[in-house]
């Protein structure tokens, strides 16, 4: 009997950790940096419920074409997503699909117009997960996941992968236009996780902040004008509501930007914050509070 054909992981993060013990029936496998040999990825999964679970993955720097993968989930960072696929996406079978799963904007349009012809999709997840060390994932919230195909080849199997990816505990719901569920998502991380690193707190903990509320309200209408110029719907109102109940709901957790922050690594400001920025610019729209806060969250880990 052959081998089942694996699931690839590109970025075996928080987040390629919790995909890859929600498809552990799909063979997955990590794809590793070049510098990693061959091995198991082993790690401690501590579920809502407090409950452990344990998993062993495995993972190569190289990919094994005796078995194609049947998908490619790329989990890294924004800043790192293209430079891991330009190794890997040209020995890839040109009919297997990469799902991106980056935060902000940016790098899936890049990703896309690097290669027009593949089945490129992008995804938008609320779920919420950290690794406080290498061997540990802790899951910090229960979300849902939006796909979407971002080329021609992705939009015609976008639907059957979100069927493929959805589980009962993780649902995954097709996107006919993912682009506007990536807009929604960036608005919202665009409204905290600068703050975040730069007042050094938790999420809850900028609504009380004078720097918080003494710029929400004009960040929340240069995001919406530049929505509104991209062609979607973006009511400044509606946005600091959304920001508000999100930093509510999620009050307890590290951003991903504080974490990059308190790691001393380079955070994914230009994909949210400075895509609003360099997008505005483009329309021709002022964007001073973005600006500075692109300016002082560089400042933090001198990006």
């Amino acid at each position: 009997m052959s081998e089942q054909p694996p699931v690839l992981i590109v970025g075996a993060g928080a987040l390629g950790k919790l995909w890859a013990a929600r498809l552990s029936g799909s063979n997955p496998q990590f794809l590793y940096r070049p510098q990693h040999s061959a091995g198991m990825t082993r790690y401690q999964r501590l579920d809502l419920a407090g409950h452990s679970h344990h998993h062993a993955i495995p993972g190569s720097p190289t990919l094994e074409l005796g078995c194609p993968p049947t998908a490619v989930l790329v989990t890294t960072k924004a800043m790192d997503a293209r430079s891991a696929l330009e190794p890997l996406i040209n020995v890839l079978p040109p009919t297997v699909p990469v799902v991106l799963f980056q935060n902000g904007m940016g790098s899936q349009q890049a990703i896309a117009s690097r290669w027009p012809d593949h089945p490129i999709l992008a995804a938008s997840t609320t779920e919420g997960a950290n690794c406080p060390d290498r061997n540990t994932l802790v899951q910090a919230g229960r979300g849902e996941t939006w796909l979407g195909g971002l080329t021609e080849a992705g939009k015609a199997i976008a639907a059957s992968m979100a069927a493929r990816l959805h589980t009962d505990d993780s649902p995954v719901h097709h996107a006919p236009d993912i682009l506007y569920r990536l807009w929604q998502k960036l608005a919202v991380n665009a409204g905290i996780n600068p703050y975040t690193a730069i007042l050094a707190c938790r999420n809850g903990d900028i609504l009380q902040a004078p720097l918080f509320q003494g710029t929400i309200q004009p960040l929340c209408q240069e995001v919406s004008a530049l929505m509104t110029a991209e062609g979607y719907p973006g009511d400044p109102t509606e946005l600091e509501a959304r920001i508000r109940q999100v930093a509510t709901a999620t009050a307890n957790n590290l951003s991903s930007m504080r974490q990059d922050v308190m790691a001393e690594r380079a955070t994914e400001i230009d994909f949210i914050n400075g895509f609003i920025v360099t997008q505005s610019i483009h329309h021709g729209l002022p964007v001073p509070v973005n600006q500075m806060l692109v300016a002082q969250v560089k400042q933090l880990t001198h990006q």
